[in-house]
């Protein structure tokens, strides 16, 4: 993901102290000085992909929840279709309340296209918005060390809303706060966080159950050996292991002179919630297509 330097060279031609590797996580979200590129400059946030083919095991043809009046029959959708992604951030303020510590505000927007669905006229199956909120402190020097040398970069407190933004029966949503931590050694990097709901009245809560099948926390690793890069999501409740998913993704540039160009992406997604609406629906499925690797 970030060009590693070579090492220095003295002037006698032998090598000096070796040059620090750059640190993926300080360039993601500016968390060094050296990579503060200041405030309302959008750039990548999740990943940006287009997938136009996406297959899965099973379709949920009768999407439901606990609360009264979300229930619906769907109509003769596919297992094969498409799926796209798009997602913005932006840095809106620095140096908030700590030093270097960063205020962002990012944009998700994750679509299923029934591409291939002629006899319906194509239509979106499902699309889920997410804005969020996030408060980003980097980790001082001194206390970043961890044994087998991991480094702990930064802390960070959000607060997101997801929605699907249909009405009932199909309304799906949540808000959210969570709390994170970002670790890395060398080319790989590790980010876990921790979900507390925001409850809501009775009445509106389109899904009461589901944190217990989305999760209560996620963990994501991430790996960047050479030009290919890999992804590895977990989401669990923390109570049952047969909830919760478990995301791959990899990626390869397409042009292998050219890795921050258009990349192939293969995404692999297996268990409950790869959309709002299939909350509390498990699946396996698998997507193939093109993602601009670019943040």
């Amino acid at each position: 993901m970030v060009a590693r330097p070579a090492p220095e060279v003295g002037g006698n031609g032998l090598q000096g102290p070796p040059t620090p590797a750059p640190s993926f996580l300080s360039k993601y979200w500016e968390l060094d000085r050296a990579d503060k590129r200041g405030t309302f400059n959008f750039t990548g946030y999740r990943p940006n992909f287009l997938l136009p083919v996406h297959v899965t095991t099973r379709l949920n043809t009768r999407p439901s929840s606990p609360s009264p009046d979300r229930t619906a029959e769907l109509g003769d959708y596919k297992r094969v279709e498409a799926k796209f992604q798009l997602s913005l951030r932006t840095k809106i303020a620095q140096s908030v309340l700590l030093p270097d510590a960063d205020l962002w505000v990012g944009y998700t927007q994750q679509s299923l296209w029934q591409l291939y669905n002629k006899g319906d006229s194509a239509p979106f199956r499902s699309s889920d918005y997410e804005p969020e909120v996030m408060y980003v402190v980097p980790v001082p020097e001194g206390l970043r060390a961890l044994p087998w040398g991991w480094q702990w970069r930064y802390g960070m407190l959000a607060f997101a809303h997801q929605s699907n933004g249909q009405t009932k029966p199909l309304s799906r949503s949540w808000n959210r706060v969570y709390a994170g931590a970002g670790f890395e050694r060398e080319d790989v990097s590790i980010a876990l966080r921790l979900n507390r709901r925001v409850r809501e009245n009775a009445d509106d809560d389109d899904n009461p159950d589901l944190t217990s099948y989305r999760g209560r926390g996620d963990v994501t690793l991430n790996w960047t050996p050479g030009r290919a890069t890999a992804a590895l999501l977990w989401r669990t409740n923390f109570r049952d292991l047969r909830r919760g998913a478990v995301q791959f993704d990899w990626t390869f540039p397409v042009e292998p002179g050219s890795p921050r160009a258009l990349r192939w992406y293969v995404q692999l997604f297996s268990g409950y919630g790869e959309t709002l609406l299939d909350y509390n629906f498990r699946q396996t499925s698998l997507g193939l297509g093109l993602t601009l690797f670019e943040f």
